[in-house]
């Protein structure tokens, strides 16, 4: 039996659009004259659809394309995934069987994930059906996603019926090392079942979420046959018989920053911008963002903007101008001191008496905010965000200001992590892209004189740590205090943590690559009295 896995990028609610693009991995699988052809979970109007299977009329519109994808599906079995009703109005997590021009038989999804960014039991009722379908006299076990992360689940039922072969279905979005967890586990129920499995899983950006790829198949013993590439469209042949294309891992670094470039390619075009913008400063947060935006959609669609002060050292200006230079985008400069004055002599009246503090240096970056957005109303750019999790996690930011945005690229990624990317990201361009001054600079948001962010935050090394553990592995504070870090500044820290969710609610999206992201993954109350 000849396999083919259709790796493909769905857009939620293009439903016209997915139900072409499986037609084409169809015409594609039909020339290698497979015997079945799988694609992803919910393939006709992507994943996750929210809100939108909850109208009537969108859940119709998907079935009506599955049932007009059918008529043009012969010479081989596609399963394909969509949202499916019954004549109760419940709606499910459906995969369709198609053959010789037909719906042959649709099996629903049993176990449904509700928790991190799944809220399926939300939409969803659960099936019960077998799941079993015979083609060329071989029995096959058809599941989807969850079912076969859960022990004991649908796959086992289908195993005790005597089938030769388990196809998986996924849409699982992508977290650092998610897909060595997806061969383990596959491995597993391959050797627990003693029967060949096939996983299929999307590719490519929806919001917040990335999906990897990396679709594979396992023989009866756990052996890796074929494994699909990450971050690609793809459609991958799997010979149950003997190994076939494997493609390799990525190292960690590499798999973020591609997760980031497809996240942030995938949330601009698919929701119709061409063009983007950020602020470029000089430092090393929005040198990673620039990096990203070209790799993302060319230099010939970005636009970067420096827009210094007074207290903008000429290393950071010179540093924005080189950078851009070296990425071949357009550079912009536009000086705020002016605006900054007027702001100041307007306020001096009811400010009269009081000491400059993070008020001036607020209304600076509330500055350059407007002067982004006011550019992306006037030429339709997508302005990037340039601020990342160790400063979103504890209000490092400001709101309205550099939060100003479309987009938050690098808002799951930590400082430290900003700067292995970096490097990563110099080391395929001889280390001469990003200049190395920015590398080695002390961070500052250069708000006032002589300011570094180590005199409001500590050693970055320190905080990472602290909000790894406080955010990523949910420990208390006495937990965080045992690994060898100050009381004070953890309560320092976890308090900061606390105290800014409402900064948070009010953040656009941006990619999500950890365990637990600022979004649908953490949901702290804003009013919160608990301090542990």
């Amino acid at each position: 039996m000849k396999v083919a896995l259709a790796q493909i990028n769905p857009t939620v609610a293009d439903i016209s659009g997915n139900a072409r693009k499986i037609l084409e991995y169809i015409a594609k699988a039909q020339k290698l004259k497979v015997d079945v052809v799988v694609f992803p979970e919910l393939a006709i109007c992507g994943y996750p659809p929210e809100d939108l299977v909850l109208k009537k009329h969108f859940v119709a519109a998907n079935i009506k394309a599955i049932d007009a994808l059918a008529k043009k599906i012969h010479g081989m079995v596609a399963i394909i995934g969509f949202v499916d009703s019954d004549a109760a109005g419940k709606i499910y997590n459906a995969a369709a069987i198609i053959a010789e021009g037909k719906l042959q038989d649709v099996y629903y999804k049993q176990e449904l994930p509700n928790y991190g960014v799944f809220d399926e039991k939300r939409y969803f009722s659960v099936g019960n059906n077998p799941g079993v379908l015979t083609i060329k006299g071989i029995k096959i076990g058809i599941n989807i996603c969850e079912d076969i992360w859960i022990d004991g689940a649908i796959y086992q039922a289908q195993a005790k019926a005597g089938v030769k072969l388990l196809i998986n279905i996924s849409s699982s979005p992508y977290q650092v090392g998610k897909i060595q967890l997806r061969e383990q586990l596959l491995k597993k129920r391959a050797k627990e079942t003693k029967i060949p499995v096939v996983y299929v899983n999307a590719v490519g950006g929806q919001d917040e979420l990335v999906f990897d790829g990396g679709s594979m198949g396992m023989d009866a013993n756990g052996n890796l046959l074929a494994r699909a590439k990450q971050f690609e469209e793809q459609l991958l042949m799997v010979d149950l018989k003997s190994a076939d294309e494997i493609n390799p891992l990525l190292d960690e670094t590499e798999e973020i920053y591609k997760a980031l470039v497809l996240g942030t390619r995938d949330y601009v075009l698919k929701n119709g911008f061409k063009k983007i913008a950020l602020g470029l400063s000089g430092g090393i947060d929005s040198a990673l963002v620039a990096c990203i935006a070209v790799d993302a959609l060319g230099p010939e669609n970005v636009t970067a903007i420096s827009m210094p002060s007074q207290f903008n050292s000429k290393a950071t200006r010179s540093d924005a101008k080189v950078l851009a230079k070296n990425l071949g985008i357009d550079f912009k400069e536009i000086p705020i001191k002016k605006i900054f004055d007027h702001y100041l002599k307007t306020l001096s009246k009811v400010f009269r008496g009081l000491a400059p503090n993070n008020t001036e240096e607020n209304i600076q970056a509330r500055i350059r905010g407007n002067i982004l957005m006011a550019l992306s109303n006037k030429f339709g750019w997508l302005i990037l965000t340039t601020g990342n999790k160790s400063e979103m996690a504890v209000g490092y930011c400001t709101l309205y200001g550099d939060m100003s945005g479309g987009f938050a690229v690098i808002k799951d990624i930590f400082k430290t992590k900003v700067y292995e990317l970096c490097r990563f990201r110099n080391s395929f361009s001889g280390n001469k892209l990003i200049p190395k001054s920015i590398l080695l600079r002390a961070p500052s948001a250069e708000l006032r004189p002589n300011q570094t962010d180590e005199q409001s935050l500590g050693s970055y090394d320190d905080l990472d740590k602290i909000l790894i553990a406080y955010i990523e592995e949910h420990a208390s504070s006495a937990e965080i205090i045992a690994q060898g870090l100050d009381p004070k500044t953890v309560a320092r820290t976890l308090r900061l943590v606390d105290l800014n969710e409402y900064k948070r609610r009010q953040a656009p999206p941006g990619v999500k690559i950890s365990s637990r992201a600022f979004g649908k993954d953490w949901r702290l109350p804003i009013t919160n009295k608990y301090k542990e």
